[in-house]
């Protein structure tokens, strides 16, 4: 499962999605650190389905996790050379322009 969060502000639609079990980590690699906050990724629990439709009315989204990245890319939104790995999981952003 995949938990998501929308995040409503000025027209823009930003989707936080992570990965179930991720949520309160904290991802380190080198200078790179990131805290996976429930409050900003999750609000929900969905499967991959339900995020295709979350990402498909996204203007921004900030994705973390193999499920959450991977739908993404099957979707043709991130490219996978835009991927990068914190702490051995894989995080992208994507905005609409």
């Amino acid at each position: 499962m995949i938990n998501v969060r929308i995040h409503r502000r000025q027209g823009e639609h930003l989707v936080a999605a992570c990965d179930s079990g991720l949520e309160g980590r904290v991802l380190q690699e080198g200078k790179i650190k990131m805290t996976v906050h429930s409050s900003f990724y999750c609000a929900e629990e969905v499967d991959e389905a339900t995020l295709r439709n979350r990402l498909e009315m996204a203007t921004v989204a900030n994705l973390v996790g193999e499920k959450s990245v991977g739908v993404a890319i099957d979707m043709g939104l991130i490219e996978m050379d835009c991927v990068i790995m914190i702490d051995g999981v894989p995080h992208a952003q994507m905005a609409r322009l």
